[in-house]
């Protein structure tokens, strides 16, 4: 348990870095906290929320910045969050309403970045499954193998399968005969369903391509029927925090361009109520252990069907961020609502 005048500090200590970016020492806590505390005092309660993971010492400083824990305690307990002003309000409705849906969704994702200067990500809803009409295996090394998926509307999906052995070409070939003559027509869920009753017949060897093909499948799939839309991904160049490491901001940027793992991230907020905020390590995606996700699902006719978020540093204004999150998937789901009745 942590008594109040460590969390007065605490938190006059993590509002004070998300306000100037610079480590804070005892003097600008004695000056800002408004306790009567001597400095002696401050370095004592300071190596206490240390020693218990809540801040850390860069080496270059006598002060302290936040650790993920610490912030994570700020936001729980000690946050106060500022309503957006009507004026601003109603800017946003009137940026999301009177346009169609792919339009709307894209606005939504342009309103986040534009109002917190970070990426601003809207998942959108899902697509109906999309029916295989051909599948294809074309090897690119000894155990890399490329599925080529081609559907019924004439998409073309492509994955990298990584295999345990290494296939000849008449293997892959036998291979994909059987998935495109025994499973045109279906989607990669009913395919999943009826060749799992069926891979016992297989041969031993061709059991784990097949596997592997329906996994990877189903996830090319899964990437092509939810639409994406991600603005202001160039604005974390300007997050001194991000752009002091360059890999991390390429792996970053990756992670943009792979959507998978994002997508998974944001999906969870379908699956809870109201806004959902992941801090560093929290989204068990490494390229955002440095980066804060605030996310919310919206609705169309009170079914969930997609999220915003929006993606920047740990050291972000939060109490301005969550409700400008929480209002614009609101307004989403009154705009998207709304043209589904006309």
């Amino acid at each position: 348990m942590m008594d109040q005048r460590s969390r007065s500090l605490l938190k006059t200590l993590v509002e004070h870095y998300i306000a100037d970016g610079q480590p804070v020492g005892s003097r600008a806590l004695s000056k800002f906290s408004g306790l009567d505390l001597s400095p002696a005092t401050i370095r004592n309660v300071m190596a206490d929320l240390e020693e218990a993971g809540f801040v850390a010492s860069p080496h270059t400083s006598a002060g302290r910045i936040p650790t993920a824990r610490g912030y994570r305690l700020f936001v729980d307990s000690l946050l106060t969050v500022q309503p957006l002003e009507a004026a601003q309000r109603g800017q946003m409705a009137e940026a999301l309403q009177g346009r169609p849906s792919g339009q709307i969704i894209a606005s939504a994702s342009q309103l986040l970045s534009s109002l917190t200067h970070f990426a601003g990500v809207v998942i959108a809803p899902r697509r109906k499954a999309s029916l295989i009409r051909q599948i294809e295996f074309l090897s690119l090394a000894e155990k890399r193998i490329l599925l080529i998926i081609v559907t019924v509307d004439g998409d073309v999906q492509n994955r990298i399968v990584t295999t345990d052995k290494a296939y000849s070409p008449a293997e892959l070939v036998a291979a994909a005969n059987y998935l495109t003559q025994n499973f045109a027509g279906l989607d990669f869920e009913q395919i999943r369903h009826r060749l799992s009753a069926e891979i016992q017949q297989l041969r031993d060897d061709i059991k784990p391509l097949m596997e592997l093909a329906l996994e990877a499948g189903d996830a090319a799939m899964a990437e092509s029927s939810t639409p994406y839309v991600i603005s202001g991904e160039r604005n974390l160049l300007d997050v001194e925090e991000l752009s002091s490491n360059m890999k991390r901001l390429r792996d970053l940027f990756d992670l943009f361009e792979q959507r998978s793992s994002l997508i998974s991230l944001l999906d969870v907020s379908h699956r809870a109520e109201g806004v959902q905020i992941f801090i560093g390590g929290e989204s068990g995606i490494a390229p955002l252990d440095e980066c804060s996700v605030i996310a919310a699902p919206y609705t169309v006719d009170g079914q969930v069907v997609g999220s915003v978020g929006v993606i920047g540093p740990t050291r972000m204004a939060y109490e301005r961020v969550i409700p400008i999150v929480d209002i614009t998937a609101r307004l989403l789901s009154g705009a998207l609502s709304q043209n589904n009745e006309t």
